[in-house]
């Protein structure tokens, strides 16, 4: 087989961002364009003879096709190995799972998440280190350089690979395994987690669940766990058939757009419990009969009842949050008597706590939590967690967050997102802001002091390199918060993110509805950003 230099011209746009580079299916499919980042990839890697790759996606629409393309490459480049997941599917979980299982050099994940798919939709790559982690700002930075100067790629010339059946196959000498890309996940959760005991919770023929997989890539691994080994009913994951623009949804699973999940569980006749996934796999939705919960109360909550699963029986090292998380977890971390990290958004900043022994527990508001078993947020894994903790306690989802609110306090937390702004205007926004910093410190706000009021950096304290500008913060002397940020997952214009949080220890408030809690907060955001009148927007797009 031949090997061609394909001769190209960079892209000025291919910086990563939050998690790799995502853009519109369209921009991906102009000339070079995914093969100028993937050659870019290749050489910020070294020598690649003799390493193992792991491959797959979340089967949004181009995945097939960007996978023949990356395989070939692979080849050209020498790579040694390529791990496929059978039909191209991967949830990003089990590509971080795999990785370390198989002990890769690292790994090539397609998806944009959370975003939607199709024609239309967005497409997305990113890589992952051989710890199984997203790859550091150092990787991503020098990926970013080598794009704006590239002149060639290597590609070689050789027919599409068959990626719908189990096996081995060879490529100009690098060796492709097409593997099943449940089995080591699946197993991976067997070890973690109460399978006998979670299953006798199903056995009762009184406790029901519904997952919606969302079209999306977690459909098959949830069907596995939960009906086929956890015995659970044929009909509790809902839309488990991976789509290639995901049924026309929008895959991410909050309240707004995991709409048809929420109807069921606030309905009179509503199951126990019910969860949601995203496009990739990595996100949750956690959901009582006729009760949500919030991602940072549910952080909280898996780290007060470890003790209840088998894979944390030994204790938590440490808790890891993203700042913009609500503070729910630093109580817990406090009455544990361990440490609560405060980090950047990102799930690459969590990767060197853990792998120092750090942390063991971490999650973000954005509807994320993972542990030390991965290097990546996890969604079913979550279900699972929440699964186990009810087989145990067996109480309804709403007792045992009442329970907890009424033993640590409640931490009524908001965001509130205003999506598809002009990137001009929100970066105006966030620029005045930083500008006011130095004049907002001491201000008064009613009743309310500004103590702290700073753009978030962050040092890590394994490798100590310095991370800046990842927020505007105003911290109030009654530990509430505004958290002002522009989100890093989009694929075109702005979302602007704003966090609300303020605690109250008097359970007699905690049935108080969340947007009334932070009523003051939210007119004092508003105030010192001058929101609705820079953007026209009267209200979010989406408030969870």
């Amino acid at each position: 087989m031949n090997i061609r230099t394909v001769p190209t011209t960079p892209y000025s746009d291919q910086r990563p961002g939050t998690s790799g580079l995502r853009k519109k299916v369209k921009h991906f499919q102009q000339p070079h364009y995914l093969e100028n980042f993937v050659q870019s990839l290749f050489d910020c890697l070294g020598k690649l003879t003799g390493k193992t790759l792991v491959l797959g996606g979340d089967g949004r629409y181009y995945n097939p096709e960007a996978i023949q393309i990356i395989l070939k490459m692979a080849a050209a480049n020498k790579v040694g190995r390529v791990l496929v997941g059978c039909e191209g599917l991967f949830s990003t979980p089990a590509v971080s799972c795999v990785i370390r299982r198989y002990k890769a050099f690292g790994g090539i994940i397609l998806s944009a998440s959370h975003n939607p798919a199709g024609p239309e939709g967005d497409f997305g790559i990113k890589y992952n280190i051989g710890n199984g982690g997203p790859a550091p700002e150092s990787v991503t930075d020098a990926i970013y350089a080598r794009s704006k100067e590239i002149d060639r790629y290597l590609m070689v010339e050789a027919e599409n690979i068959p990626l719908d059946t189990l096996g081995v196959r060879n490529l100009a000498g690098m060796t492709i395994e097409i593997i099943n890309p449940l089995a080591d996940y699946v197993e991976l959760m067997e070890e973690l987690f109460d399978f006998p005991r979670i299953k006798t919770l199903f056995d009762t023929g009184v406790f029901h669940m519904h997952f919606d997989a969302m079209h999306a890539v977690t459909g098959p691994y949830a069907r596995e766990i939960l009906e086929h080994r956890l015995g659970a009913d044929p009909d509790t994951v809902l839309n488990s058939d991976p789509l290639p623009d995901f049924g026309g949804s929008h895959p991410d699973p909050n309240l707004v757009y995991a709409k048809s999940l929420v109807t069921k569980m606030y309905r009179g006749n509503a199951p126990s419990f019910g969860a949601a996934s995203d496009g990739d796999g990595d996100r949750n939705m956690i959901l009582g009969k006729r009760f949500f919960v919030t991602p940072s109360d549910s952080l909280a909550i898996l780290a007060a009842n470890a003790h209840h699963i088998p894979g944390y029986r030994l204790g938590l090292a440490g808790i890891a949050r993203s700042m913009p998380t609500s503070r729910a977890a630093d109580r817990v971390a406090e009455a544990l008597g361990i440490e609560c990290f405060e980090t950047p958004t990102g799930w690459k900043f969590f990767g060197n706590l853990l792998d120092a022994g750090k942390v063991t527990l971490c999650g973000e508001e954005s509807f994320g939590t993972g542990s030390d078993h991965l290097r990546e947020k996890d969604g079913l894994w979550a279900t699972l967690f929440w699964l186990n903790i009810l087989a145990v306690r067996r109480q309804s989802v709403e007792a045992i967050v009442r329970e907890h609110w009424a033993s640590c306090g409640r931490n009524f937390y908001s965001r509130h997102d205003y999506e598809d702004l002009p990137t001009d205007i929100s970066q105006q926004l966030m620029e005045d802001l930083r500008k006011q910093l130095p004049k907002l410190k001491g201000k008064r706000f009613g009743q309310r002091e500004v103590i702290l009021a700073d753009d978030f950096s962050y040092t890590d304290p394994v490798d100590h390199s310095i991370t800046t500008g990842q927020g505007i913060r105003l911290c109030f002397e009654d530990d509430a918060r505004i958290i002002y940020r522009l989100s890093g997952t989009g694929t075109e214009g702005a979302t602007l993110r704003v966090y609300l949080e303020t605690f109250e220890p008097d359970p007699a408030w905690h049935d108080l509805d969340t947007q009334v809690a932070l009523a003051n907060l939210i007119q004092i955001a508003d105030h010192v950003a001058q929101i609705q009148q820079r953007t026209g927007r009267p209200q979010p797009s989406v408030i969870t």
